[in-house]
């Protein structure tokens, strides 16, 4: 297939995806282009190497790009011009939707110091947040999966009356056999397709709002990098399970309320794949310098959140346990000589 570049119809300079006015944006002259009226430029199909990459060309300066066979969106090393792959968002790889990036750069790095200066137990040199090495934006591949769990449990539950007749306390115990049966219904359960994506870190970046979904449309990854997915929503189908067990769980627990014990006699739950669809999602990746090490860590690109594990400081930990511990002897001791005990 092809390369697609976003030509300015003044300059001719390649265009950006711009998170603040949602529309293409020339970075030499400042026009801008909706979306929905882009016109992107194919260039010549990609050469097959021996290791999986593809030799793509570069319409702006003539360079060949090397692209892993996951990448979708790439920026060309030698002029910068953003390359949208064509055959890596067609047919099957098409997505069906995308969330544009509603945060830009400048906006996420401005976010990342803040949160970095909040940060009550990281080190002082830490919390400067001026050490970030490399901050990307890329659209990562996910699945959001609709399912629909059929639940059956039985149920031994009691309920407990306590009540007195004259100098005796009675305690009354009714046992009752329950049956519930629940439909549960649950909508885009977000499962990252990424191999190279941590997923604690892309899970910790929920919720997105879905009410910014979009009909995917090449051109807003112009200027970002992008992945296709390498798992389908077959293989990882098991894991959009797991995801809602805790929902499931709370859910049964909440069909048993009113009742002071509850022992499950059976349990059956069977959770379906109704639906699944394709989509990208942005994400914000942030390498941080600090002692000779590098953090990284993830921002939603829509909502701003944060996720990462920042160093921690020893000193500020020790300070924080010991005001604790002073605060709780402070404590006991006003206690104990308010009951006239003296100090314990």
């Amino acid at each position: 297939m092809m390369t697609l570049h976003h030509k300015c119809h003044g300059c001719g300079s390649d265009m950006v995806f711009d998170a603040g006015t949602g529309t293409l944006v020339c970075p030499s002259c400042r026009a801008q282009m909706d979306v929905e009226a882009a016109d992107a430029r194919p260039d010549s199909g990609p050469k097959p190497g021996h290791d999986g990459t593809a030799a793509y060309h570069c319409e702006n300066c003539g360079a060949d790009l090397m692209a892993l066979p996951e990448t979708a969106a790439t920026v060309c090393a030698f002029c910068g011009a953003g390359v949208v792959l064509a055959d890596r968002v067609a047919g099957e790889h098409a997505p069906e939707y995308v969330i544009p990036f509603a945060i830009g750069r400048e906006e996420a790095i401005k976010a990342f110091r803040k949160w970095c200066r909040n940060g009550l137990l990281t080190p002082r040199g830490f919390m400067t947040a001026d050490r970030i090495n490399s901050i990307t934006g890329i659209y990562v591949p996910f699945w959001l999966y609709d399912l629909n769990s059929r639940v059956k449990v039985r149920a031994v539950c009691t309920k407990v009356r306590t009540y007195r007749r004259g100098d005796y306390l009675y305690t009354e115990t009714h046992y009752y056999d329950v049956y519930r049966e629940l439909d549960l219904h649950y909508l885009k359960v977000p499962v990252d397709a990424s191999a190279k994506m941590d997923d604690a870190f892309m899970d910790r970046l929920e919720p997105y709002r879905y009410d910014g979904l979009k009909e995917f449309r090449p051109a807003y990854l112009a200027g970002f990098l992008a992945e296709k997915y390498q798992f389908t929503d077959r293989e990882l189908l098991d894991r959009a399970k797991d995801k809602i067990r805790g929902f499931i769980e709370s859910a049964i627990r909440s069909s048993f309320s009113g009742y002071a014990t509850v022992t499950r006699v059976s349990e059956d739950i069977d959770t379906r794949h109704v639906e699944s669809r394709y989509v990208l999602l942005p994400v914000w990746l942030v390498v941080y310098d600090y002692d000779n090490f590098k953090h990284n860590f993830a921002m939603n690109g829509q909502t701003g959140k944060i996720t990462g594990r920042p160093p921690l400081s020893r000193a500020k930990i020790a300070a924080w346990f010991g005001g604790i511990f002073a605060g709780t002897l402070l404590a006991m001791k006003t206690l104990s000589w308010a009951l006239g005990g003296g100090f314990l």
